[in-house]
C-alpha cells in the first residue's frame, strides 16, 4: 500500500497537433473591419471640415488605398443636324392654276376698259399682283377714292370675282412725309386700302370672305426714293391674288395689321 503511494505518477502528454502558420482567419476579417471603420471616420472628419483641398486629398487617399482609378472624361461629339428641305407653301396645282389665271387676266386687261397703267405681275409662287398707281385712284394726299376711278375698280372686280383666289389690297406710299406724325404715311396707305375695300363691299362687287386690306406706308418700296420717277412708282395700290390661305383673309384669320371686312 505504501509502495503504491510512493510510486512516481506518469505525466500524460497530449498528442502533438500540426498548427497552421500565421494569424487566425478571424483576425484578417477583423482587421478589414477596423480599416473600413477608420476610413469611414476619416471621411466624416474631412467632410466636416468643409475644406475642399483637404477633402480632395482625403478622397485621393481613399481611392489610392482601394486601388480606384479615375474614369476618363467622356468624349465630346456632336450629332450632325441635316436641315430639312424647305416646305413649299403652294402646290404645283396651285402654281399651274395661277399661270392660267395670269394669262386670263392678261387677255382681259387688253379687252376691258382698264387703264394701260395697270401692271400685271406674277411671282414665282402662286401670287398674282395687279398694281395701280395712286394717281389713278386718289387725289394727292387723299384717301377718298376718286369718282374717275369707279369704272376701273368695277372692271377689276369683274375680273377678280370669278377667280378661285383670295384678294388682299395693299396700300403703299413713298418716303415723303404726309403729316407731322411719324405714322402719317402708314395711316394714308392703310386708309386708301380700306377705302377700296369699302368700295367693293358697298357695291357688292366681291364676297366679303375673300378680302382684306393692309397698309405698308413707305416700308416696301419697289424703287429707291431718290427721284420723282421712282417715288411715283412707290405710290401705288397692289391687288394681291393668291390661291392658298397664307394671306390670312377672312374675319377669323386676319393677321395683325390687316383690316378684314
Amino acid at each position: 500500500m505504501a509502495d503504491d503511494e510512493n510510486a512516481p505518477v506518469e505525466e500524460v502528454k497530449c498528442p502533438k497537433c500540426e498548427c497552421v502558420a500565421g494569424a487566425p482567419a478571424w483576425m484578417t476579417t477583423f482587421a478589414d473591419l477596423v480599416t473600413l471603420l477608420l476610413t469611414f471616420f476619416v471621411l466624416l472628419l474631412s467632410m466636416a471640415n468643409m475644406e475642399e483641398v483637404k477633402f480632395a486629398e482625403a478622397s485621393a487617399s481613399i481611392r489610392s488605398a482601394f486601388g480606384a482609378h479615375s474614369l476618363p472624361a467622356p468624349s465630346k461629339f456632336s450629332i450632325p443636324i441635316i436641315p430639312s428641305p424647305p416646305v413649299s407653301k403652294f402646290t404645283p396645282i396651285q402654281n399651274e392654276m395661277a399661270s392660267k389665271v395670269y394669262k386670263r387676266i392678261q387677255s382681259q386687261l387688253k379687252s376691258d376698259n382698264i387703264p394701260e397703267d395697270v401692271e400685271l405681275i406674277k411671282k414665282e409662287d402662286d401670287t398674282i399682283i395687279l398694281r395701280i398707281n395712286d394717281a389713278i385712284l386718289f387725289k394727292k394726299g387723299s384717301s377718298v377714292v376718286s369718282p374717275t376711278a369707279y369704272p376701273t375698280l368695277r372692271n377689276l372686280a369683274d375680273i377678280i370675282r370669278p377667280l378661285p383666289m383670295r384678294l388682299r389690297i395693299e396700300g403703299h406710299t413713298d418716303s415723303t412725309p404726309v403729316s407731322k406724325r411719324k405714322i402719317g404715311n402708314w395711316n394714308l396707305a392703310t386708309d386708301r386700302a380700306v377705302s377700296i375695300m369699302r368700295f367693293f363691299k358697298r357695291g357688292n362687287l366681291l364676297p366679303l370672305d375673300r378680302m382684306s386690306a393692309i397698309g405698308y406706308g413707305a416700308d416696301r418700296p419697289i424703287a429707291p426714293n431718290t427721284n420723282e420717277t421712282n417715288m411715283s412708282k412707290n405710290r401705288r395700290v397692289d391687288f394681291v391674288l393668291r390661291t392658298n390661305n397664307t394671306l390670312g383673309l377672312g374675319t377669323k384669320s386676319a393677321k395683325a395689321g390687316e383690316l378684314p371686312l
